[in-house]
């Protein structure tokens, strides 16, 4: 490597410890010389996650009901939005995963790849994953509306409405312990409430027997980059999902 690579491989390192700095996460700048047996860790876990998905897939009725409810996704007709998608997006995951986040639909990068959170909020909400002690792929991450609004707007209620049981099948299916409300949308559809996110947001409240934790959405960070507070108010959040999941 010469100094070139080494001085932008420190700016790098240098921008992601300011980053978790912002949302509050001190344990990680205090442990960066045992991050080593951390990831092992980490790896070792996503493998039994990975093997437990196997077994589940030889049974075969979970598979194949997984299998049914994407084919429904990606071919619905439901509401007008299938008409301007590009691909509608199911979701992704681990399908056992204790802990679901749910946003509210697909923006633009989503609608290309198909996949959940790709864009600049998606790339927050992976690191504030990271962050948490969890690979991506270990949790699940979903929307209410699986195809994208035009222009990113607002689904319409009648489009949460037609689109929202495919979302409650997965709930159903994954039977997590927690999950994360990510944003107003997403709130008021799990939590059936029309306060603001001010007045709900560090709370638990309940979705069919499920603790749900709502939060800000990644793409009100984004468009309050500059904004430490509401980043720690999220850091926050989490840590109590954390405690949560640990009991």
């Amino acid at each position: 490597m010469d100094e070139k690579e080494l001085v932008e491989k420190i700016v790098k390192i240098r921008k992601e410890l300011e980053f978790y700095r912002d949302l509050g996460v001190d344990f990680l700048v205090n442990q960066m010389d045992s991050c080593q047996p951390r990831l092992s860790g980490q790896t070792a876990s996503s493998q039994t996650l990975i093997l437990g998905e196997i077994m589940v897939s030889r049974t075969g009725d979970a598979q194949a009901e997984w299998e049914k409810l994407t084919r429904q996704i990606l071919s619905c007709r439901f509401c007008p939005l299938y008409k301007s998608r590009t691909q509608a997006v199911p979701g992704e995951g681990n399908r056992q995963a204790r802990l679901i986040f749910v946003g509210e639909a697909p923006g633009r990068d989503e609608d290309l790849q198909g996949r959940p959170f790709v864009g600049r909020a998606g790339q927050l909400l992976t690191r504030i994953i990271q962050a948490m002690g969890f690979d991506r792929q270990e949790v699940y991450i979903a929307n209410v509306i699986k195809c994208r609004p035009p222009e990113n707007r607002t689904p319409k209620p009648e489009e949460v409405r037609a689109c929202s049981p495919y979302l409650l099948k997965q709930i159903e299916l994954i039977k997590p312990k927690v999950i994360v409300a990510l944003g107003k949308v997403a709130t008021e559809f799990l939590l059936k409430t029309d306060l603001p996110m001010s007045d709900l947001r560090g709370n638990f409240g309940e979705f069919m027997g499920i603790p749900v934790m709502p939060t800000f959405h990644p793409s009100y960070l984004v468009r309050n980059e500059g904004n430490k507070e509401i980043k720690r108010m999220v850091w926050e959040d989490m840590k109590k999902v954390m405690k949560l999941l640990e009991s």
